[in-house]
Formats: structure tokens, sequence, C-alpha cells
């Protein structure tokens, strides 16, 4: 019997040792943008190799970033945001870049707001 109650123990704790992620973080970050079409975007182009879980709140402008610390950093997230023309608080894009440019206009967070 004791056998047994040592066995289940340790079946036990090996799940829950496998159930952990490590090197998983979650960190936030503002992010610019302005309607439904930028939540999409932004959460398209933030969701790269490494990353678990992505949501970006359109009126607080926070992202939300879950990720794997070991295939990706969150710098590199946010690039990846930044070639889609969406600035954050770490990676700046300039109103004359291409990417920028390329925002449908309702988009353009550093010229209009969108009610959307």
């Amino acid at each position: 019997m004791k056998r047994l109650i040592v066995f289940i123990t340790v079946i036990i704790s090996s799940f829950s040792l496998l159930a952990q992620d490590k090197g998983v973080v979650t960190e936030h970050y503002k992010v610019l943008g302005n309607c439904k079409s930028c939540k999409k975007r932004i959460e398209e182009a933030a969701f790269i190799k490494g990353v678990k879980r992505v949501e970006w709140d359109k009126h607080s402008k926070d992202l939300t970033l879950t990720y794997d610390a070991s295939k990706t950093s969150a710098d590199a997230v946010l690039k990846s945001i930044a070639k889609a023309g969406h600035e954050s608080e770490k990676v700046k894009v300039a109103a004359e870049d291409p990417a920028y440019k390329k925002l449908p206009k309702c988009c353009a967070y550093k010229d209009t707001e969108c009610n959307d």
C-alpha cells in the first residue's frame, strides 16, 4: 500500500512539473492604434514564433503579450508590430514610414481618431 501511495505521488508530481511553462513571460506595452482593424493588424503582427498569447485593447492601447523567452523576445515582437505600421513605447514609427503610410485612413493614429 505504501508503494502505491508513493507511486501515485510521483506520478502527480511529474504531471505538475510538465505543466509548468519555464521561460514563459507575460508583459504589457502601449501600442498605438485606433480601431478593430488596428487590433487585428497588431495582434497578427505580434503573433510570431514563440508567442503564446496576444491581446490588444483599443481603448487603453495596452498590449498583453505572453511569449516563450527562449524562442523570442518582446523587442522582436514590437519590431514586427512596427513593420505593420504601429508604434509602441519601445519601437517608434515615423509618419513618413512606408508601413505607416500604407495604413487605412481610419488607422492612421498619428493623424486621425477613429470611432470604430
